[in-house]
């Protein structure tokens, strides 16, 4: 009897050394593919709340060294001893804060609690250019309320910091990318997706055309402050977008460490891009961007025929629901070899072409410095080839109605400093059109053929 009371006990004691060997890999299994736990990672396992604990020590540590990349020189030795300060640079203002704050998304203000008596506001207009004050005006502002406050109590908890910005100026795809999608990768792609946007002057467009863009920068749904109307407190947040230069992002730049390259490789990830090189395009492939309006090419069916006989196969578009459509219009473009267009926003596309492939624009008359500056300089940045073919007056409609010897064939440069950019504006890029002279335009386009043609082989 004595010994089959005992039996069971010797088996339990005796299994004991055996379930600890079963579990000891699950313990360490990541020893077992080259990467050792250290001993004060393994003991966490027995201590949730003391892991909880480090975990949002670790966290907000993080977050506040992300923040802080946001300002520099001052502004960031002011945001150390503060928790609060704003970059302001010559095209965008930045507000960051790197301690908890409240957002009533009802007003828009944001309270950022301090040690001073005296208590600060700071208006912020969330957009990234700052330079056109009537547009500025147009925005919905934001209230940074500094100081010793009572803030309104919270609603609402996150565990991450609010990106604050506006979609104000959608409706034009040059202007959407560059005061609007790339400012907001510069300023919010290091933070890997820890982060929640707050969207003012919220547009359904913009969700409906670059929602791809905004799951791919943030975990969370994007709010719409107007629809939302309640307090939410936040570890942290940023006021503005952070702008470089015409659709450019420059490496040593606020935050630092992100180039054209990053973000081409973003909208690779973000819209599913096929083609990463022309040289995996078999048969060199054109779209001839065909405008409506104004800007048009007047021969445009002696156009595509030249580019036909020369081998390519062409796509006419022109602005309609594929373009507006940018989940399709992104891959389309990414599948051709070379993009022709007169100068205009629907060059901006040129950013899903392949690396290697080529861009032609049309540069029209008293468009010179726009069509470098705007279009033809950041395709260089793209690894995308940029070939510009200069219209002669001849090939101008402007031609017939002002008379070769009149300034504004002669000298483009007297209206925008007689009358400035909007008269200036009216006459090139409202009342222009063109007549290609194929001749001329047959040599840019075998240039073109010769920079992608046979890559493969």
């Amino acid at each position: 009897m004595l010994t089959m009371e005992k039996e069971p006990r010797r088996m339990v004691f005796g299994a004991i050394p055996i379930v600890f060997l079963l579990i000891l890999p699950l313990l360490f299994v990541d020893f077992f593919w080259g990467n050792v736990i250290p001993y004060d990672q393994w003991i966490q396992y027995f201590s949730g709340s003391a892991t909880a604990n480090s975990r949002f020590e670790d966290q907000q540590k993080s977050f506040d060294h992300l923040l802080a990349r946001l300002v520099r020189g001052e502004d960031r030795r002011k945001l150390e001893v503060t928790g609060f300060a704003c970059d302001t640079a010559v095209h965008s203002v930045v507000c960051v804060a790197n301690q908890p704050v409240r957002i009533e998304t009802s007003t828009m203000k944001v309270y950022i609690p301090s040690n001073q008596t005296l208590q600060q506001e700071t208006v912020v207009y969330p957009h990234a250019r700052q330079e056109d004050k009537n547009f500025v005006k147009t925005l919905t502002p934001v209230r940074l309320i500094y100081g010793n406050i009572t803030p309104p109590a919270c609603e609402y908890t996150h565990d991450v910091p609010a990106v604050i910005l506006s979609s104000k100026g959608m409706g034009n795809v040059f202007h959407e990318f560059n005061e609007i999608v790339i400012p907001l990768f510069i300023t919010t792609r290091q933070f890997e997706s820890r982060v929640f946007f707050i969207l003012e002057d919220f547009k359904p467009s913009f969700m409906n055309k670059y929602g791809k863009v905004v799951s791919h920068l943030s975990n969370y749904e994007l709010m719409n402050p107007a629809a939302n109307r309640s307090v939410h407190c936040f570890p942290g947040f940023v006021a503005g977008l952070k702008y470089h230069n015409n659709l450019a992002l420059n490496f040593s730049d606020i935050p630092g460490g992100y180039s054209m390259r990053d973000f081409r490789h973003f909208l690779r990830e973000a819209y599913n891009l096929k083609f990463v090189h022309v040289s995996e395009i078999k048969r060199p492939r054109l779209i001839l961007l065909s405008r409506r309006n104004t800007r048009r090419f007047l021969n445009e069916d002696e156009m595509v025929a030249m580019m036909k006989e020369l081998g390519f196969q062409v796509i006419v578009v022109s602005r309609s629901k594929i373009i507006s459509d940018l989940n399709k219009f992104a891959n389309m473009i990414n599948s051709c070899s070379v993009l022709v267009g007169a100068h205009g926003a629907g060059l901006t596309n040129e950013m899903f072409l392949p690396a290697g492939a080529v861009m032609v624009q049309v540069e029209l008359l008293g468009l010179g410095w726009a069509a470098d500056t705007y279009y033809g300089d950041p395709a260089r940045a793209m690894d995308v080839h940029y070939l510009k073919y200069k219209i002669e007056p001849e090939e101008s409609s402007l031609l017939k109605l002002y008379g070769r010897n009149h300034s504004v064939i002669t000298d483009p440069g007297y209206l925008f400093d007689k009358g400035g950019y909007r008269a200036a504006r009216q006459v090139y890029l409202d009342m222009q059109n063109v007549r290609i002279n194929l001749s001329r335009f047959r040599e840019t386009m075998v240039e073109a053929l010769s920079l992608v043609a046979d890559l493969d082989s």
